[in-house]
């Protein structure tokens, strides 16, 4: 039998990812808000992998509870992910995938675009997603990850942002406002150069956000944490001192 796989939060997308586990073979052993991680991490020290799918706001909490039999065995998947996160925790090569499908209550998930991965068990989550028809590619260079980790960002950073002032769908949006999406992109990828300390291609992050749009433009702009994406990304700007003025506009008339 091969090895079991932990998966931390067992919502819509961490029960997808345990579908696909055991369809590849793996037990799963799930973790839920209940479950004492310390505990759970002394009856099962040695899994094959550590999946956390805990919510974006829960992400921060439970890295820090994390057991140390677990710490080195981790996969990670949530949202606005960059390296300062996993790493203010002293993880140093956690497995991280960018989700570029959706999952919600009552549907089949919804592939926008095959989801890149990276890290140790990078063929273990492209093996367990394509086992359940989920498409998923491995990268070849931490470079590469974080490329991908900040396009995804600019998606959902400029979609909720920009939605706030003209709504619809991300069609729309660039169809009808791409000076609009231009400037929160590129104010966003201000402030995403300034938490990773790179300079990366704009255009080529802008035409990444554009692959996403193709995969489902009927896509609704907003989601319900638009106005929280918001407010985190000024917070941030505000102690980078960065000036961000579409934001700053789109913030004054909406928040």
């Amino acid at each position: 039998m091969k090895q079991a796989v932990v998966v931390i939060g067992i919502g819509e997308l961490g029960a997808v990812f345990a579908r696909g586990m055991l369809r590849s073979g793996h037990p799963v052993y799930p973790i839920t808000r209940e479950m004492d991680m310390a505990l759970e991490s002394a009856s099962l020290p040695q899994p094959e992998m550590v999946l956390l799918a805990v919510a974006e706001q829960d992400l921060h909490p439970t890295l820090e509870a994390i057991p140390e039999p677990w710490r080195q065995r981790l996969a990670l998947l949530q949202n606005e992910l960059l390296p300062r996160d996993w790493q203010r925790h002293g993880i140093t090569d956690p497995t991280v995938i960018s989700v570029w499908f959706e999952k919600k209550p009552g549907m089949d998930s919804k592939v926008l675009l095959p989801s890149p991965v990276y890290g140790p068990n990078s063929a273990l989550l492209k093996q367990a997603l394509e086992s359940i028809a989920i498409p998923a590619r491995e990268l070849d260079s931490p470079a590469r990850l974080l490329f991908e980790l900040v396009v995804k960002n600019v998606y959902i950073l400029t979609t909720n942002i920009a939605g706030q002032e003209v709504g619809g769908t991300v069609g729309e949006l660039w169809r009808q406002h791409e000076p609009l999406a231009r400037e929160v992109a590129h104010d966003v990828i201000d402030l995403q150069e300034h938490l990773t300390g790179a300079t990366f291609d704009r255009e080529a992050l802008i035409q990444g956000m554009l692959a996403a749009f193709d995969g489902d433009p009927q896509h609704g702009c907003m989601g319900r944490s638009a106005p929280v994406r918001l407010q985190r990304a000024l917070q941030l700007a505000d102690e980078a001192g960065l000036k961000v003025p579409r934001l700053r506009a789109i913030a004054a008339e909406k928040l």
